[in-house]
């Protein structure tokens, strides 16, 4: 792929049709379709100082109908759109007394608080919240797509779901929502949001998986899609499993092992493995997936298994790392916080005050199976 166009010179790039030709063009790059014909085309009509709509229409028209690769290696959304819907098949149960639960649960949101430096970090795990307490855990994608509707500010939210918003209001329903010229599909947003599942299935992680598939079917697919089940899992996990490795391994059982996503983060155990120091194995994920953007799901979410991984169990310690490891560091860091403020429980968190938390806590626990 040639050198990456900043994201910074399409200005509200979720509305700028050079925006979602180039977006859309790379995405069919990453996930192995016969499309490097159009770059030169692509990369002239993007860097022009002022979009010419039609000619980036009529372009983007022919990506969207170029066939995939026949030697590609990895599994994609189209080769797994059932993924997620093996919740019963759970093999995992909680068996913490209520006051543990809780305070695992306590723990859970505020490490995801601690580890946040934004507050959008948070909105979406309390929108998130309210959806589960209003339609209950067998929730479906146009649950989510109402709440959205009813109370979620369409200028806070970003690229995916930006775009997913719109096609709502164009008159999509979910999952054509995450699909229709929405070229981030595969980029952070249904992961950052994807911890509340895990929250209220403890020791579920499958269940946990498969709420969060749901949830992010309004916006992602793919890789996108199985990063959100991927931290929904490693978050119920983390209730049960005695290590972060454990619960590590836990979640990769709920995504294709053959997708890109699986192969990206057992790269990184391999790294963990052959004894690498947690600056190599950044170093590494950083040359590895350079190619993405830095919202995409996978790098991302490799960079969170490190910060686990070089973390030990250390709550200050796996934060720390996660956040030092850039790309979308609020988002990383919130995931990894929620999953080491779980395995140590309120009780076992460095003294902090934030209002409305233990209440989250009570709320949530209500809503576990």
């Amino acid at each position: 792929m040639d050198v990456m166009i900043e994201a910074a010179h399409f200005g509200h790039h979720e509305a700028d049709p050079r925006a979602l030709l180039y977006y859309e063009w790379c995405q069919r790059v990453e996930s192995g379709y016969a499309v490097a014909d159009f770059e030169e085309e692509v990369h002239e009509l993007a860097r022009t100082d002022r979009p010419v709509p039609a000619a980036c229409w009529r372009l983007l028209d022919k990506i969207e109908r170029a066939p995939r690769l026949a030697d590609w290696p990895y599994a994609e959304w189209r080769d797994a759109p059932g993924i997620g819907n093996g919740a019963a098949s759970e093999q995992y149960s909680a068996t913490l007394p209520d006051h543990e639960l809780l305070d695992r649960i306590h723990g859970g949101w505020l490490g995801r608080r601690i580890g946040r430096t934004t507050d959008h970090e948070v909105d979406y795990a309390v929108l998130g919240l309210h959806l589960l307490e209003r339609r209950g855990l067998d929730f479906d994608p146009d649950d989510v797509a109402a709440e959205w509707l009813e109370r979620l500010p369409f200028l806070q939210t970003y690229t995916a779901e930006r775009v997913a918003y719109r096609n709502l209001i164009d008159g999509f329903a979910p999952p054509d929502t995450a699909t229709y010229r929405n070229p981030y599909r595969e980029w952070i947003g249904a992961l950052a949001r994807a911890d509340i599942h895990g929250y209220t299935h403890p020791g579920r992680p499958r269940r946990a998986a498969a709420a969060a598939a749901r949830d992010a079917s309004i916006s992602h697919t793919g890789n996108g899609s199985w990063a959100a089940m991927w931290a929904a899992a490693l978050t119920a996990a983390a209730f049960t499993d005695p290590t972060p490795a454990a619960a590590l391994a836990t979640a990769a059982t709920v995504i294709p092992a053959r997708s890109r996503l699986a192969v990206a983060l057992s790269e990184v155990l391999a790294d963990h493995a052959g004894g690498n120091s947690w600056e190599q194995a950044t170093t590494a994920i950083h040359t590895r997936h350079a190619h993405y953007n830095r919202l995409h799901a996978i790098g991302n979410t490799c960079l969170i298994a490190a910060g686990l991984l070089w973390g030990e169990g250390d709550f200050t310690r796996t934060i720390d790392l996660t956040a030092r490891g850039g790309w979308d560091a609020d988002a990383n860091a919130a995931i990894a916080g929620s999953v080491s403020g779980i395995r140590a429980g309120a009780s076992g968190l460095p003294a902090a005050e934030y209002d409305g938390i233990a209440d989250l806590a009570r709320r949530t626990v209500r809503l576990t199976m």
